[in-house]
């Protein structure tokens, strides 16, 4: 196809969303490279990550841009080539999660500089979505969220916790502070763990370097939260039975995680290899396949929408702290992050992503748990 063809037709799928290439509007789309337009048909979601990185194109609302394009299902008219389909079909043949690859993305992502993280984080350094239902900041939404586990899994004094994937030790330090819990937090970034140690020093908290399928013990209470999104499909089941296994007869266990629409087996390939290496979203069939037989779904709370307010606050935070930061970080890497954050928050705006909180009790263990939102 000729380039101006090319352009053409890329201009026509635009318009299905409203989008109009170097129009006057924020969410249009400016070109400055012309080559953009072979790139991305060729490569689908990937060529158009990178090619924002490599400034080929701009975008006022690069957020709403996705929105839009997502709510549209412009990625339909994308080619699928053959890197894309090899993409598939290795999460098919391989086990991108196994034990021996557990800590590729602590080291490739969480491991990225704490510098970077608690100038895009808030006060507890919370990795994760926020509960917005009564709070108008950013601070305030995340102590709202841990405040709201701590309820749901009926936290009382001196009761065990493994916190899986516990990241900077945010909800650790809250649960032994307030509700006087006594924590065991485990992740895969060293730097993580180097930091949430010392935010809780002098607490009730234990933070292990460690993978989720070598932890050993019995624990009145097991949360993940932000973490099942690493898990990947081939493992949920033992992830299920590992928690079962940690978990006491009559103990209650609770999973935070971003959720798909759809079953997949994959994730967005741009998103694998600049941001999550072996990542994947699971869908409400995944997880419920892997917990049948072992659990008992108390609870089965979406508040997705809060994704997109925590993702624009991140960035806001994220730019408004870079002057400090680009010393050590490249330019690059600020178009890659601010893609992230950004195409992520119009994924949740378009709810082609949830965010779910489940709680779950081991079949025959207890009565039920009492539903709070």
């Amino acid at each position: 196809m000729k380039q101006k063809n090319l352009k053409e037709y890329v201009a026509g799928a635009l318009r299905i969303a409203g989008i109009t290439i170097n129009g006057n509007k924020p969410y249009d789309i400016r070109i400055r490279n012309d080559s953009f337009y072979q790139r991305v048909l060729a490569e689908n979601t990937l060529g158009l990550g990178e090619s924002y990185m490599d400034r080929w194109w701009e975008c006022d609302a690069l957020d709403e841009l996705i929105n839009r394009a997502l709510r549209f299902e412009l990625t339909g008219h994308l080619k699928q080539n053959i890197s894309l389909v090899w993409h598939v079909l290795k999460s098919k043949i391989i086990n991108l999660q196994k034990v021996s690859r557990a800590f590729q993305v602590g080291e490739s992502h969480y491991n990225l500089g704490n510098d970077l993280f608690k100038a895009m984080l808030d006060e507890k350094m919370v990795y994760t979505c926020g509960y917005w239902k009564a709070a108008d900041n950013l601070d305030d939404a995340q102590i709202a969220k841990l405040d709201l586990i701590c309820r749901k899994i009926e936290l009382e004094p001196d009761m065990t916790v493994l916190d899986i994937g516990c990241g900077f030790g945010g909800f650790a330090a809250y649960a032994a502070e307030k509700y006087g819990a006594r924590v065991t937090g485990i992740t895969v970034s060293k730097e993580q763990a180097k930091l949430a140690r010392e935010k809780c020093e002098g607490l009730p908290v234990e933070i292990k370097l460690e993978d989720y399928r070598r932890t050993v013990g019995r624990y009145d209470r097991v949360i993940s939260v932000g973490t099942f999104e690493h898990i990947g499909y081939k493992n949920y089941r033992t992830y299920m039975q590992q928690v079962s296994r940690l978990l006491v007869d009559d103990g209650i266990a609770f999973l935070h995680t971003i959720g798909g629409n759809n079953s997949t087996t994959t994730t967005n390939p741009w998103t694998a290899k600049y941001i999550f290496p072996n990542g994947m979203i699971p869908s409400i069939a995944q997880i419920g396949k892997a917990m049948e037989g072992l659990f008992i779904m108390e609870d089965w709370h979406n508040f997705g929408e809060y994704y997109d307010k925590t993702l624009m606050a991140w960035h806001a935070n994220f730019k408004k702290s870079w002057p400090e930061l680009k010393n050590k970080y490249s330019d690059r890497f600020y178009r890659m992050w601010e893609y992230y954050l950004l195409s992520c928050a119009g994924a949740f705006r378009a709810r082609t992503l949830q965010l779910w909180q489940i709680v779950m009790t081991k079949q025959g263990s207890r009565p039920s748990v009492q539903r709070i939102s």
